[in-house]
């Protein structure tokens, strides 16, 4: 599937487990489009995705895709499981980025070298949808 590639190769050999391939719809194009992303897990099985980039300058276009269609999928060991992803903000996004850090402290020099604040979406699971006999 045709699109940008979301980190340096050799990057995700390099970053802890887990790294899910997100499935999201282009914001413009309204297609289906597949990132590998790094994936923060956290207590009681949720997930955070952090938009670094690696600290490059604009926001990555997977993130203007989750913000107009939060919807999606992230694939885990050959299973699709249902996602919606939600920007967190504020205190909660203060907390959650904490735990970011923790589990790869490099965030901190990404959000060093950016002017914008890193988005930090919590994706939560979602009932798949019912399919038509």
């Amino acid at each position: 599937m045709p699109g940008r590639q979301a980190a340096p190769v050799g990057v995700h050999r390099q970053l802890p487990a887990p790294y899910p391939l997100l499935t999201s719809t282009g914001a413009r194009s309204g297609l289906p489009r597949r990132t590998p992303l790094a994936c923060v897990p956290e207590e009681g099985g949720g997930r955070l995705l952090i938009g670094s980039d690696f600290g490059r300058p604009d926001h990555p276009v997977w993130t203007r895709n989750l913000l107009a269609h939060p919807d999606a999928t992230i694939n885990r060991q050959v299973r699709d499981i249902p996602v919606t992803a939600r920007l967190l903000t504020g205190a909660e996004r203060a907390t959650a980025w904490q735990t970011a850090l923790a589990f790869w402290p490099p965030y901190a020099a990404y959000q060093s070298r950016v002017e914008h604040e890193i988005r930090l979406f919590r994706l939560t699971r979602r009932e798949p949808e019912a399919r038509e006999p």
